[in-house]
């Protein structure tokens, strides 16, 4: 039973079905790694330790289990913190593990310590410094149990090097028991059934679903309620593919960036139905004009986030799927002409339209032109800017676990490092990243992990030379006073891709967009496609700040 702690670590990895970590070697972490080399774990070696976390994200996204990743003290583990608070806001099961410092120079500013515990205490989950190797086992077993139970999230684990070389006895638990800790998975029986009746007397409900509803792997059960209430489903940026936006009872996404019709609808309801979302800013607009004539129902499995920032008027702590089943049995079929005929009015009034552009190659256009060529069954990775919202707007997800983005955070750089973890996990799958100049500059050295282990990623690059979603706030807000959001050094991404031995392709004009989409498909090869658009592209519809959601501005044609 004896060995390091590092190979128990690896231990209980392999028998938490762990099968690839990404990560980023040093000294404080070497008793790791030296353990890793002799196990069937493989490793995927990134650019950069941020990537190692955005693609642990990734692969957790992407699969439904926890990604894992490795880093070494001070600035290694200094370097991940983005991507732990990327992963804390979208609640993504991670598990971090970080070198240390031996014990006994910890707290002494000893070459590479920093104090990662308490730099990470907020945005993790939980977080542990080991400072007894027999504690170990017990430690990782329960990182993994905190970081997919409950509301997941990502959990850190500090292992200084001493312990990682010192011999441990302990056997790894069995089970993982938690004072304190006991998530609320079932929803109260008198809840439950107050919420059918709210919903079966409702005559304009609409069921808004989030990120809660694909973690809990809820989909089949939500698409089984609407149909049931004959109720529209609205989504949030992380709800995305919860409900297949082919459907007739789908509106797509509600928010700032919503579809117009959505937004609308939001604000007729009489009766909106919160699963497994947060009701934050970029969703509601003003609150105190959020809603107006609804009556809100709100299941979330975190009571913390029920009623902290909308009024609710029937809350219900729980996992989605677990109250949907409930929930299913209490309901019977109802007609809501009326109500749908509303909707397809709002959809004929306010339609989801990008008006006039300064270019000839329109994002939205060839967004939807990819979106029809993978029958948006593609899954998708995006960064973060004007790009992730047409990607929202535009690409039709049909299926949960396929739009991969930093949602709650905001993260630049995210979608392609996410990417390779999201193709890892899926080997099967055609894996597209949506990104822009500046963000895909944030990332871009991982190209040299893609070509590594072969993964024939697509990237579908738009260049206007600036930071547009900045651009665009600086237009409505700041006078139209553009500062610091232009490139002026750009490489040639195209010519960048050939030299990791991708291939790069570049669209000038719309008729060689669906050739060159249509390459990047067939060739069985990582392949960029630069297009170059108008830096007066404006991301449509958008909600002023203190407006209502329906108080948008609409693109003018």
């Amino acid at each position: 039973m004896a060995r390091t702690g590092a190979q128990a670590v690896i231990e209980v990895l392999l028998q938490e079905g762990v099968e690839i970590v990404f990560g980023y070697p040093g000294g404080a972490v070497l008793p790791l790694y030296h353990a890793l080399a002799d196990s069937p774990i493989k490793h995927i070696l990134v650019r950069h330790e941020q990537s190692a976390v955005h693609a642990a994200s990734g692969y957790a996204r992407a699969s439904g289990k926890v990604g894992v990743c490795f880093a070494t003290s001070g600035p290694g583990a200094t370097n991940l913190v983005t991507g732990i608070a990327t992963a804390y806001m979208d609640s993504i099961p991670v598990v971090v593990i970080t070198g240390q410092v031996p014990t006994s120079m910890v707290g002494t500013d000893a070459f590479q310590e920093v104090d990662v515990t308490g730099i990470t205490m907020p945005i993790t989950k939980h977080n542990y410094l080991v400072k007894d190797v027999a504690e170990l086992p017990r430690i990782v077993k329960e990182a993994f149990y905190i970081a997919r139970t409950g509301r997941p999230g990502p959990v850190l684990i500090d292992l200084p090097r001493d312990v990682a070389l010192s011999l441990c006895e302990e056997p790894i638990p069995s089970k993982v028991e938690i004072r304190g800790y006991k998530p609320t998975y079932k929803g109260h029986p008198g809840q439950i059934r107050a919420l059918a009746d709210l919903l079966l007397k409702s005559e304009r409900p609409i069921i808004f679903v989030g990120g809660g509803v694909i973690a809990s792997g809820a989909e089949d059960l939500l698409l089984k309620v609407a149909e049931t209430l004959q109720a529209p489903v609205a989504t949030t940026l992380p709800g995305l593919g919860a409900f297949p936006e082919d459907h007739p009872l789908s509106l797509g996404m509600v928010g700032l960036h919503g579809k117009p019709y959505a937004n609308h609808a939001v604000m007729e309801c009489d009766v909106l139905f919160g699963i497994g979302v947060r009701f934050d800013d970029r969703v509601t607009g003003a609150l105190e004009k959020f809603a107006p004539q609804a009556k809100i129902a709100h299941v979330d499995i975190d009571p913390a986030e029920i009623g902290k920032n909308v009024r609710v008027d029937l809350p219900l702590v729980g996992d989605a799927r677990t109250v949907l089943a409930d929930l299913l049995p209490l309901l019977k079929p109802v007609k809501r002409e009326a109500w749908l005929k509303r909707i397809k009015q709002l959809q004929e009034e306010f339609p989801l339209t990008y008006g006039r552009g300064g270019g000839d190659v329109r994002p939205q256009w060839v967004i939807q032109r990819l979106g029809e060529m993978t029958r948006g069954r593609a899954i998708i990775t995006t960064d973060v800017g004007q790009h992730q919202m047409w990607a929202a707007l535009y690409y039709g997800f049909t299926r949960p676990r396929t739009f991969i983005s930093s949602c709650g955070l905001g993260t630049m750089g995210y979608g392609f490092p996410a990417a390779i973890g999201a193709k890892l996990a899926r080997p099967e799958e055609m894996v597209w990243v949506i990104t822009g100049d500046g963000s895909f500059q944030m990332g871009m050295a991982e190209l040299g992990t893609a070509m590594e282990h072969e993964l024939p990623i697509k990237i579908l690059l738009f260049n206007n030379q600036s930071l547009a979603m900045v651009r665009q706030l600086q237009h409505f807000y700041y006078e139209a006073k553009y500062t610091a959001v232009h490139f002026h050094g750009n490489p040639d991404f195209v010519r960048l891709a050939e030299a990791y031995g991708a291939v790069g392709l570049r669209v000038t004009r719309q008729e060689e967009v669906i050739p060159a989409l249509k390459e990047a498909m067939d060739n069985g090869r990582l392949t960029l496609i630069e297009c170059l658009i108008s830096e007066e592209e404006m991301v449509y519809p958008m909600v002023p700040v203190g407006a209502a959601l329906n108080e948008m501005i609409l693109p003018q044609d």
